[in-house]
């Protein structure tokens, strides 16, 4: 080889390299822009691969009509709640179990808020037995009947009404009713907790969640709900934090909130919470299931009730399927919390797209059969 021809040979190759080695950059940039594109769309599918999952879940749950069956058997939902100062709660929740599916709604109310509760509906078994010296006794001959409870839907913040809730979660317990437990101070005993024991000396009192007028830290009785696998959870983002803060004894870390509602649902027993927001956050503390369906900016007092009477049917609906063999990867209480809150979203976004601004609970009670059909029986 002529010496004098190796500086040229040498651009050449070099030259030859380096096109190359642009040519495999290049290459892998454009593989990496396809990756992430793809990654990225493949996550968005993911997420609405499992929402369908869990709709078809929700709707695998839903009791077929027919005419074989008498009243009752679809679901006989109790709630407890409705004083002299809160009747509407109450009505919303049990309303909102009817229009779901449930063939009878009973409302345990006080006296003084019986004659207002049966006046917005005939549809309603109202007993206003609430704040009588023997309330318990008389809601116990009840639970037998029952398919599920919701507690707390304006129960007022007299200390003999908790109380008396308090009684009834420990007789439905033994009963294994599922319960729903919104707006409704209950207290979590200390030694029941890996807490720190500076933070009370004999009991922690904490609210698992509260009416929109007040968190009432109201009784020293020992926590009624912790380790219960059918007992259901439904704080907003305020009522969490006060709960997670109190059992934990540190600031939530805002910046991971999925973490946060699977660590408060671990300590108390891993519960299934539901954490109301932009994207609900749904937790038996194994698993994570955010309801992101839309709805809209409109937040009217008395949507959550409808979310816990709904919730009570599907949470009845669920563990029965499970116990015949239905459900089996999947926590039930979890199955009907998703679709509580799909059906809310869904009822929120059609009222919405009618009234507007204007949207309140009403309304969105009149969209529960057709927001059902289309997101259970389409």
């Amino acid at each position: 080889m002529n010496d004098r021809n190796m500086p040229q040979q040498m651009q050449t190759l070099a030259f030859c390299f380096i096109t190359v080695t642009l040519s495999i950059v290049t290459t892998l940039v454009c593989l990496n822009e396809k990756v992430f594109e793809r990654y990225y769309s493949l996550g968005s599918k993911s997420h609405r691969d499992m929402d369908d999952d869990l709709l078809s879940l929700v709707k695998s749950t839903v009791p077929p009509l027919t005419s074989k069956k008498h009243k009752g058997q679809d679901g006989r939902i109790g709630i407890i709640g409705g004083c002299q100062d809160y009747t509407g709660a109450p009505y919303f929740a049990a309303i909102s179990a009817l229009k779901v599916g449930a063939d009878l709604s009973h409302v345990f109310c006080t006296k003084d808020a019986a004659t207002v509760i049966k006046s917005y509906s005939p549809e309603l078994i109202v007993h206003p037995v609430l704040d009588s010296p023997n309330a318990v006794e008389e809601i116990e001959k009840w639970l037998p009947r029952l398919h599920g409870l919701v507690v707390g839907p304006g129960l007022g913040r007299e200390d003999f009404l908790l109380k008396t809730a308090k009684e009834v979660i420990e007789k439905s317990k033994a009963r294994d009713i599922p319960i729903v437990i919104d707006a409704v101070s209950i207290c979590l005993d200390r030694s029941k907790f890996q807490l720190p024991n500076n933070i009370c000396k004999t009991r922690l009192c904490v609210c698992v969640s509260f009416q929109q007028d007040g968190l009432w830290l109201v009784t020293q009785q020992p926590s009624v709900i912790q380790g219960y696998q059918k007992g259901i959870l439904t704080p907003n983002f305020m009522e969490f934090t006060r709960l997670y803060e109190a059992l934990h004894h540190e600031p939530m870390d805002n910046s991971d909130r999925q973490r946060s509602v699977m660590q408060l649902s671990v300590a108390m027993g891993n519960l299934t919470l539901v954490l109301k927001g932009e994207q609900d956050i749904i937790t038996d503390g194994s698993r994570v299931i955010l309801c992101s369906i839309e709805g809209s900016g409109r937040r009217c007092g008395g949507q959550g009730d409808l979310l816990s009477g709904s919730m009570g049917v599907l949470a009845h609906w669920a563990h029965a399927a499970s116990a015949a063999g239905m459900i089996r990867s999947i926590n039930p209480s979890a199955v009907a919390a998703f679709g509580a809150c799909s059906l809310t979203r869904q009822c929120n976004s059609q009222a919405f797209q009618q009234h507007g601004r204007s949207t309140t609970t009403s309304d969105m009670i009149q969209e529960i059969g057709s927001a059902f059909k289309k997101l259970f029986e389409s």
